[in-house]
């Protein structure tokens, strides 16, 4: 770079690039015949994906898949001071986890790599030598003690910090005699007044006279890494980006961009800006919230199609807003041109709802459901392990009649394994006297109860068990229908029957051990019967 600095001094210093503004684009997606859309995910490796990373990412790849198009991932990792160990790594695994893999990637490999800004170097070298040679880019050789006073005394004065400009003007003598000092100058961008007007596909038509407000942005730092501003104009371009959908506190930084284009003599891509995604109060999404993390929420056992689901759902982008949509339909349903402007409010506490829904539908689907049937093995396995008095436990066949029977009931696959479903898995600890200040009737219960399953061999719905048992406990003296009912639960779940809840309700957890008895050939709960 001092070379190049050294021979455009001798050649004499070039007029500045004009910084007009550019020709208008119709108002269209940009998605018509022959259009090859190319979009990009390009997040930092500076953390690990969050949920608002997963957002910007999940309408890129349904935008890209609704038009037949490519959904490229691209590490922004140019600051490596920031960078963190694994980050990059952790991006494309929670990008496949969440069943929207890049088709262009460091990982995967493509036509335009590598996906990776520090292995592009090259790249934004020739860039700044191009701008070099036009005059649209110049030497700075103020020092971080000059900037940082700068910074402070306009905040001294409730101004915003802005760079004054002082190398945009130098001679080629000044040049020449800073070089020697410092061969390895940053490069700055020179800000023209025109600013060109944009279209953008969300907010509608922009201008933002960035050369008003701001000074003169460093595009290359002198440790040879290009800032934000120069690399994502020169990948975008060298990749073929067709549309570039970012967050929203990028719109006003795009008519540096355009600037860019301009100045290299490239075609812009069409701008799609999204609105934040807040957190119900309407405060930021932080990495500092431990929970937004997407490894977070796998770890909780939520499914990925719940997190796509309610990142939808609390947004636009779709013609009405519906909870249990699966990928394909927010492929389907999405438009770009109903995304508003108005910040999506994320309500977290919904999430258990939304994951319950998206189980039921795996659950009622056969081939899913032997992958659900696998996971819950493992589950039991490690909640319980050696307390499994009986391993009949995990036979498949129980498993798969467990998720059957409470589908609809739990949010989660977890939730199978908590205290309150332990008795489907490890013998309650139930003591005689336990039950027999229940009622006197134990043994009599118990006998009429085996009897019943061994006669019936049926499955039993809260009704029909209801009937059966009202029956059963006819003839019994000294001894009411509801502390056969209080018996059973004790017997069989170890959980009394609940504060504030009608005596129905306690039949809920007899319905899975006893429909396990009289409908299956394991014998899982029979001896806990017979044990009474």
């Amino acid at each position: 770079m001092a070379a190049l600095l050294r021979r455009l001094l001798q050649r004499g210093r070039p007029s500045a690039a004009s910084g007009g503004p550019v020709g208008r684009r119709e108002a269209s997606l940009g998605t018509g015949p022959g259009v090859a859309v190319r979009v990009r995910f390009a997040p930092s490796p500076t953390g690990f994906l969050h949920l608002g990373g997963l957002r910007t990412a999940l309408y890129n790849y349904i935008f890209a898949k609704k038009y037949q198009g490519s959904f490229i991932l691209r590490l922004e990792d140019t600051d490596q001071t920031r960078f963190v160990p694994g980050a990059a790594e952790n991006i494309e695994d929670m990008l496949e986890w969440a069943g929207i893999p890049p088709d262009e990637s460091p990982r995967r490999g493509g036509p335009a790599g590598p996906y990776q800004q520090s292995q592009r170097l090259e790249l934004y070298a020739q860039a700044t030598e191009a701008l070099l040679k036009t005059g649209a880019a110049y030497p700075c050789f103020c020092s971080p003690q000059r900037l940082e006073l700068l910074k402070k005394e306009a905040l001294r004065n409730h101004q915003m910090p802005r760079y004054d400009n002082r190398c945009r003007n130098m001679s080629q003598e000044q040049v020449a005699q800073k070089l020697a000092k410092d061969p390895k100058p940053a490069i700055r961008f020179r800000l023209e007044q025109a600013a060109p007007a944009f279209e953008d596909l969300v907010y509608g038509w922009n201008r933002h006279d960035v050369a008003s407000v701001e000074g003169d942005p460093v595009i290359m730092k002198s440790d040879g890494f290009p800032t934000y501003h120069l690399a994502c104009v020169v990948d975008d371009h060298h990749m073929g980006i067709s549309h570039v959908l970012r967050g929203s506190e990028w719109l006003v930084s795009t008519a540096k961009h355009l600037l860019l284009y301009q100045a290299l003599g490239w075609h812009p891509p069409h701008f799609a800006h999204l609105p934040l995604l807040l957190n119900r109060d309407g405060s930021k999404l932080s990495k500092r919230q431990g929970d937004i993390f997407l490894e977070h929420f796998a770890a909780e056992g939520f499914l990925p199609d719940s997190l796509l689901d309610i990142i939808t759902n609390c947004g636009s982008g779709f013609a009405e807003n519906q909870m249990g949509r699966t990928l394909p339909e927010l492929i389907t349903q999405f438009n770009l041109t109903r995304v508003t402007c108005h910040s999506a409010l994320l309500d977290l506490e919904k999430l258990p709802e939304f994951n319950r829904l998206h189980l039921q539908r795996l659950v009622n689907n056969e081939s899913q459901r032997c992958q659900l049937v696998e996971k819950l093995q493992a589950l039991v396995e490690e909640a319980f392990g050696s307390q499994l008095q009986n391993r009949d436990v995990l036979n498949p066949i129980y498993v798969e009649r467990i998720l059957l029977l409470r589908q609809g009931h739990i949010c989660r696959l977890q939730d199978l394994v908590s205290p309150v479903y332990s008795y489907l898995w490890t013998r309650p600890a139930v003591g005689r006297a336990q039950l027999d200040a229940i009622s006197e009737e134990v043994d009599v219960i118990a006998k009429r109860v085996l009897g019943l399953l061994e006669r019936s061999g049926m499955s039993l719905t809260q009704d029909m068990l209801s009937g059966e048992l009202k029956k059963l406990s006819e003839g019994l003296e000294g001894t009411k229908h509801s502390n056969v009912m209080k018996l059973l639960r004790v017997a069989l779940s170890g959980q009394q029957v609940r504060q504030g809840h009608r005596l129905d309700c306690s039949l809920e957890p007899l319905i899975d051990p006893l429909n396990f008895l009289a409908g299956t050939e394991l014998n899982v709960q029979d001896t806990r019967m017979k044990e009474i």
